[in-house]
């Protein structure tokens, strides 16, 4: 008899992090193993948001915070939505969570009802289809392609809307594809939507400053998407602070109290010295990032190249993030070194074991076609790892 709910019993494991412990292990048994598994940057937190935080204890900011976010943090994100998105929010369209991740989960818990339907562009971030499915959601893949670059067409998002439908989902830049949807391409998607006012968006920006398109677009700012639309943002990314877990939501107003009244149940507010070093995050002129985001455009152009030199392996260019999602069905049904490829699993547990190079399946994103690498780690280290792809794929 398992005594276990049937929540966690229904629940998958983060594919993403299975694989990172996978190779942690291996690497603890002496393997050499190149990760390449974890979204991650491998910069150091910049010195000037150290500063605030050791400022913060110094200052003696030890209590509990407000459920919801200090007043001056959500003042700063509510500048830095104007500064950088052109949105207006107010201080009471913010919360401020434990990570994007739990800023997600709020929202999948105050909006859902058992059967309502959200839209998932497919490739979608792992732990979307398990939140919304968690909070009684049922997630609507729609499916595309290295050929469409990951992106969904108006017409494919009307196909899935049904009288269920309650919410899209999605990302841009997009983990794991990299897309990044234009300002063009975002109008067209609101045309669809403004025939069905009663259709929330959770537009998850978290890549927004890891993007060489040159342009960002929130959906926020399209006429009419505005009073319908969930931002969701956080500091994990951008600035390389994974660990200080901090994200936050612009939302109308209505929906942001929801999610500090579950918040309050659950977690209360967020860390007390991570949101004062926060302030100086947001506050900050994006330009200071300049060094990180340069750094991935240079390792985002050397890993699509070294991809384009393997065989079977096709790939589109992201714009942002820093993933490549190539697509590996070419290799489905062959035998390599005496194993039989039947998916993208199977490519990616055949990478680990003859290249020990450590991939997650594009199973886990909803596109069963693909494989995701993240290339947050040195050049030299990319550069060794598409070697050894290279060597057991030939």
């Amino acid at each position: 008899m398992n005594p276990l709910s049937d929540r966690i019993n229904n629940l998958s494991t983060s594919q993403t992090l299975a694989m990172a412990a996978l190779a942690r292990e291996l690497k603890a048994q002496g393997k050499d193993i190149i990760s390449l598994s974890l979204g991650e940057p491998d910069f150091n937190t910049p010195d000037f948001i150290k500063e605030a935080a050791k400022k913060a204890i110094d200052e003696n900011y030890s209590t509990y915070s407000p459920v919801d976010g200090y007043a001056e943090l959500k003042e700063a994100i509510c500048r830095k939505f104007k500064r950088d998105n052109n949105l207006e929010y107010k201080p009471s369209n913010i919360v401020v969570s434990t990570g994007a991740k739990q800023s997600l989960y709020n929202i999948a818990q105050v909006m859902l009802n058992e059967g309502d339907e959200v839209i998932l562009p497919a490739p979608y971030w792992v732990s979307y289809y398990e939140i919304i499915k968690m909070s009684g959601g049922v997630p609507i893949e729609v499916p595309t392609s290295v050929e469409s670059d990951f992106k969904i067409t108006p017409e494919q998002l009307e196909k899935a809307i049904t009288p269920k439908t309650k919410m899209i989902w999605y990302s841009s830049p997009c983990n794991p594809s990299g897309s990044v949807y234009s300002r063009e391409e975002f109008t067209a998607i609101a045309k669809v939507l403004e025939k069905y006012p009663n259709i929330y968006i959770v537009a998850d920006e978290i890549y927004e400053h890891i993007n060489f398109s040159g342009t960002f677009c929130s959906i926020a700012s399209v006429p009419g998407m505005f009073e319908r639309t969930i931002t969701v943002n956080g500091v994990a990314k951008a600035f390389a602070m994974t660990g200080w877990r901090i994200g936050y939501i612009g939302a109308p107003e209505f929906i942001a109290k929801a999610c500090t009244k579950m918040q309050g149940q659950v977690t209360s507010g967020a860390n007390s010295i991570a949101q004062r070093a926060t302030i100086a995050a947001v506050d900050a002129d994006p330009k200071v990032l300049n060094y990180m985001v340069e750094a991935f455009h240079k390792r985002r152009d050397l890993v699509v190249g070294l991809i384009k030199e393997i065989p079977g392996l096709k790939i589109n260019v992201p714009e942002g993030a820093f993933y490549v999602f190539p697509d590996v069905s070419s290799y489905f049904g062959k035998k390599l070194r005496g194993t039989i490829i039947k998916d993208a699993t199977d490519f990616s547990m055949y990478l680990l074991a003859e290249a020990n190079v450590a991939t997650v399946t594009g199973d886990a994103f909803g596109n069963p076609d693909c494989i995701r690498f993240s290339y947050a780690t040195s050049e030299e280290l990319l550069t060794e790892a598409m070697r050894r792809i290279k060597e057991v794929l030939s």
